[in-house]
């Protein structure tokens, strides 16, 4: 019988699974490799091997399909996920949670270099951490990598919230710590823990813009309690001129802010109690720019949804601020 809730299968796009009938190591991680064309496919597959994950989840492109049936004979522990149709990178992360069997998945990009060995073995046994009551888990709900530019030097890959009279923006910080904070792991790339990931709802697939989707993901993330740290101990080098994100407001920023930003948090009995007041709807329908009948709906469905998770709120936004603000020193800021 399946565990996963019914809401997280809700929205997810169709595909077929080609491949994947062996399996590789039994180490409890399967890495998920994010493909930008389809350049280093046959190396990245070698190199996963060799680092000894269970299998692979290879997130194909819609309209590139042409080489699977050669690949899947060469790589049988690779499962290809085909899409019907043009999905964004939540749908795709979404997908490959529900599709892997593993307690961690790590999601991956086909262009990132790997500045040490991957090892799936000591990934896994880093992450685990001990109780005091003998009970073993996972550290936290994303472990993010290190990202490098060709250079080596260390690029500003970890995220942090900054508040201003005129709003909210978010800044780019370089994690030179173990366990730096980030307000959303890099690209999406980092070891999850799936169970936590499927229990936070995963990406939300509504949102088009990555940009978007990484920013609402991560602040859900705090202030429901989990945590997204970089580790010093997985390292990938990147071409950074070819890493850019879209901060168009008009992509997501208002569904964000009624998710994430627009939320009280009220405590009873000790107990929180996060609900979406009403005043905060005439601001919200002035600077959407859109009709009062959409307005309201969108609030309306939104202030649901929040009421829905009302007790999964036990940070507050000042709360997230402070302890991402750790992270260091900001080098740049966007919207």
């Amino acid at each position: 019988m399946s565990t996963t809730p019914s809401t997280f299968n809700a929205g997810l796009p169709a595909y077929t699974v080609v491949g994947g009938g062996k399996r590789n190591a039994s180490s409890g991680i399967c890495a998920v490799l994010m493909n930008r064309g389809v350049m280093h496919r046959k190396s990245c597959f070698r190199e996963l091997q060799k680092s000894g994950f269970d299998y692979v989840l290879s997130m194909e492109n819609s309209g590139e399909h042409f080489d699977i049936e050669e690949l899947s004979g060469l790589f049988p522990f690779v499962r290809f996920i085909l899409f019907k149709e043009p999905v964004n990178i939540g749908q795709k992360i979404n997908v490959a949670a529900l599709e892997a069997d593993t307690p961690l998945f790590f999601v991956l990009w086909n262009d990132f270099c790997p500045v040490f060995n991957l090892d799936a073995e000591r990934i896994v046994s880093r992450l685990r951490v001990t109780n005091g009551e003998g009970n073993t888990g996972i550290a936290r709900l994303c472990t993010m990598p290190v990202i490098q530019k060709s250079d080596f030097e260390l690029f500003p890959c970890a995220r942090v919230p900054l508040f201003n009279g005129n709003g909210f923006e978010s800044a780019t910080v370089i994690p030179v710590k173990e366990g730096t904070p980030s307000l959303y792991p890099f690209e999406a790339a980092g070891v999850y823990d799936r169970v936590r990931f499927i229990n936070m709802g995963g990406f939300d697939t509504e949102l088009n813009l990555p940009y978007w989707q990484f920013l609402d993901f991560g602040f859900r993330a705090w202030l429901w309690g989990e945590e997204i740290r970089c580790t010093q101990h997985i390292r990938f080098m990147v071409e950074a001129n070819g890493h850019t994100e879209n901060y168009a407001a008009g992509g997501g920023y208002f569904r964000f802010y009624l998710k994430n930003l627009a939320p009280v948090i009220q405590w009873k009995n000790g107990k929180p109690d996060a609900h979406l007041p009403l005043r905060r709807f005439p601001p919200y329908l002035l600077k959407s720019g859109g009709s009062l009948l959409n307005a309201w709906r969108t609030f309306t469905r939104i202030r649901l949804w929040v009421a829905s998770n009302g007790i999964r709120f036990v940070n507050d936004v000042n709360a997230v601020s402070r302890v991402l603000s750790t992270a260091g020193q900001p080098t740049a800021t966007h919207l």
